[in-house]
């Protein structure tokens, strides 16, 4: 190494600092482990496609350690001067090139040249780009296929007669044309059909229509086989012709169902087999095949042999031989490539052939040209990325930065007021939603709308200030991609876990009330339906009319079910709420207003100082590689997600520095003028009422000591009294004191 590596901690993570491509020479030296990244996937990575398609060789869509390596060497090996590598820049100095970049030099001066570029010291990117292009729409390819719009008149004609014959082939600008296996396999297959071809003559005796005769008797051949077949076992077995016939029951049974009656028919032979094996035409029986075979007497048999009377086996079997033999020749016909040039297949030139090869020569003659352009423009996109990547790959300083872009960043969520700044593609919502689950981190996973004919695709947002009870399935947003586009945003599901301290510690009472509510409602929703059951009943009961005389009074009974049931039920309940009241006021009289303070004070804090220290916890372990691990990166190390990163991912942006706050509600002139119009409305004192009954709870509470102590006074004053007057001579005692309260 040239010089000694820095190592700088980034939110609790130790990373390599690479701020030049020299540096970067060193950097990728270092063992693996100490790399932040050792794979990575091309898709969602926001840089030029090629430059992505360049390092990874292996082509597999991933990026790894060896690969970027191998990128960063070839750079270095091109370049003498790193000045370019060191400013991202697409303009390549030929002078910066050293002495192993012969090729690439040499080539970006024919380009240049080709450009007519004025100077001629350096050349950009998009120049490479368009050269090559301008090479390519010229049929200079490399690759040695060759369209037809490139070739003089007398080859192109040719080059299309060729190409309908055999599978396309297409060059670099994807134009189908010719190359030199079409030629080569053009020239073989036609030796072989012209050989074939010289044939015709021996194999076609019947003339131009040999091969129509020929399906003819192909056609014909199972049923004819079989008679001749026949006839064997009758010139064997004379008895056997009774097996041949129908049975009459068979006949009979198939009488009235033509269906059954047309398969009894098939099993019949063409004809009474004769032991001599010839078919007479004249004794054919009308069966299913009856017209077929006449047919064929007709147009092939008589014409072929001559015989107006008989088909002979012998004269069958000659018929087949001499069949197979046309079929087979005009099968090998169909299946050369070639058929289609038949009639002026020995009048193609051979000159035209050569210049047809030539000019595949030609243009494979400019490969090596040619793929110095792809190392030109790989050089020039190594030279504008590698750096930038480095920065993205063995370390991440990006991602702790407020005005750079990190390469897997896709854009900016707008929701619920605040600014989400970092967003990964998600390919995967159920597999990355099952390893961010595992972390502590609130995670958003939206869906970003497609646009002028885009794809949509979805991103994962981590929440990191602020609360997430306000984060729901449904919500809309605005996402703003990395180049500044606009779309369409909404949440597909949400990962909640606390985003802040202070939303941790009163999670709990959160759910205390969504509970007591809960229940409250249920309760709520059962008393209503016992009333309504109760009531239902009641007035059944009561309408329902007596059929018979009344019977005798029985015994006393539980009481029925109905109005007045639900009214002795009801005061029940009454009676033992209030029960439950008088206890708890007798529990709490001795309590003042600050002990009642006190202890709600300390029972909060016995529910919010767990909770807020398990969700400092929870904080303190919050991690983003999760984050990417979800969308495929393969990463060496945690990224903590402390308080200086939460604050630059999730923020609430202030007011412009400019901007005056008016607290004047402009709704109160806007109520004040909508109340003249309409009519008064009456008033509920329902509100006043509550308010001054709670103040004067308040004031009795207060005094409730001395009041306690009169009323006792007064209690056992009244009782003395009524013991004396009820009791003859008896004088009325004087009244002790009366009993602390």
């Amino acid at each position: 190494m040239t010089r000694p590596l820095v190592y700088r901690r980034y939110g609790g993570s130790l990373q390599v600092s690479i701020p030049s491509f020299e540096v970067l020479v060193d950097a990728v030296k270092i063992p693996e482990t100490q790399w932040l990244a050792t794979a990575c996937p091309l898709e969602g990575l926001q840089c030029d496609p090629r430059f992505l398609a360049f390092v990874d060789t292996d082509g597999n869509k991933r990026i790894r350690v060896h690969e970027l390596r191998a990128a960063v060497e070839f750079t270095a090996k091109m370049l003498k001067s790193y000045q370019g590598a060191d400013t991202a820049s697409d303009v390549l100095a030929l002078d910066a090139l050293s002495e192993a970049g012969t090729k690439p030099r040499d080539v970006a001066g024919i380009l240049l040249e080709t450009l007519k570029a004025g100077d001629r010291t350096r050349i950009t990117l998009e120049q490479v780009r368009t050269s090559e292009k301008a090479l390519q729409e010229a049929g200079q390819n490399g690759d040695g296929i060759v369209a037809p719009a490139f070739l003089p008149e007398p080859s192109r004609a040719l080059a299309v007669k060729l190409m309908a014959c055999f599978p396309e082939v297409k060059n670099r600008a994807g134009q189908a044309g010719v190359d030199l296996p079409m030629l080569q396999h053009f020239r073989e297959e036609r030796s072989a059909l012209l050989a074939h071809l010289a044939q015709k003559g021996f194999v076609l005796v019947w003339g131009e229509r040999s091969v129509e005769h020929a399906r003819r008797i192909q056609e014909i051949r199972p049923l004819l086989d079989t008679y001749y077949l026949q006839c064997r076992l009758v010139a064997a077995q004379p008895e056997a012709v009774s097996s041949l016939k129908l049975e009459p029951g068979r006949v009979q049974e198939s009488l009235g169902d033509t269906q059954a009656l047309a398969r009894v028919v098939s099993e019949l032979p063409v004809a009474p087999p004769e032991p001599g094996g010839a078919l007479r035409w004249s004794r054919l029986y009308r069966g299913q095949a009856f017209e077929r075979l006449e047919a064929f007497r007709k147009d092939v048999a008589v014409p072929l042999t001559g015989d107006l009377a008989t088909l002979a086996d012998s004269a069958w079997r000659e018929l087949l031989t001499k069949a197979d033999a046309i079929l087979a020749w005009q099968a090998r016909l169909e299946a050369s490539p070639l058929r289609g040039l038949v009639d002026g297949l020995a009048g193609i030139p051979e000159s035209e052939l050569e210049a047809l090869e030539a000019a595949c020569r030609a243009d494979l003659a400019l490969k090596e040209k040619l793929d110095a352009v792809d190392e030109l423009e790989r050089l020039i996109l190594y030279q504008r990325w590698l750096l930038t990547f480095a920065n993205n790959f063995i370390s991440m300083p990006d991602l702790y930065q407020m005005k750079r872009r990190a390469l897997m960043e896709k854009g900016t969520l707008i929701l619920g007021g605040r600014r989400y700044r970092l967003s990964v593609l998600v390919t995967n919502r159920a597999a990355h939603a099952a390893l961010t689950s595992q972390g502590t981190t609130c995670t958003l996973y939206v869906q970003v709308a497609a646009k002028d004919g885009e794809a949509s695709y979805e991103v994962a947002v981590p929440a990191t200030r602020g609360r997430s009870d306000g984060l729901a399935v449904g919500k809309r947003g605005v996402f703003y991609d990395v180049e500044g586009r606009e779309y369409d945003a909404v949440v597909t599901q949400v990962i909640r876990q606390p985003v802040s301290l202070w939303e941790a510690m009163t999670m709990p009472f959160g759910r205390i009330g969504k509970f007591i509510s809960s229940k409250i409602e249920g309760m709520a929703a059962a008393g209503e339906k016992t009333l309504d059951e109760s009531l239902e009943k009641g007035y059944a009961q009561g309408t329902q009319a007596a059929p018979v005389a009344p019977a005798p009074a029985a015994p006393a009974a539980a009481p029925a079910a109905g109005p007045g049931g639900f009214i002795a039920a009801t005061g029940i309940a009454f009676a033992a709420v209030g029960s439950s009241l008088a206890f708890i006021v007798s529990q709490v009289r001795s309590l003042t207003v600050f002990d009642v303070i006190s202890a709600a004070m300390i029972l909060a804090a016995a529910v919010m100082l767990p909770s807020g220290l398990l969700g400092w916890l929870k904080l303190r372990k919050r991690n983003l590689a999760l984050l990417l691990e979800g969308s495929g990166w393969a990463l060496n190390d945690r990224l903590m997600l402390t308080r200086s990163l939460a604050a630059i991912i999730t923020r609430r942006p202030r007011l412009p520095k400019n901007a005056k706050v008016d607290r004047t509600d402009v709704l109160q002139s806007v109520l004040a003028t909508a109340r003249e119009d309409d009519e008064e409305e009456p008033r509920s004192p329902g509100m006043w009422l509550l308010i001054g009954l709670l103040i004067v709870f308040v004031v009795l509470w207060q005094f409730r000591e001395p009041l306690i102590r009169e009323a006792c006074e007064r209690q056992w004053m009244a009782g003395s009294m009524c013991g004396s007057l009820m009791t003859p001579g008896s004088s009325p005692a004087v009244p002790p004191a009366p009993p602390a309260p």
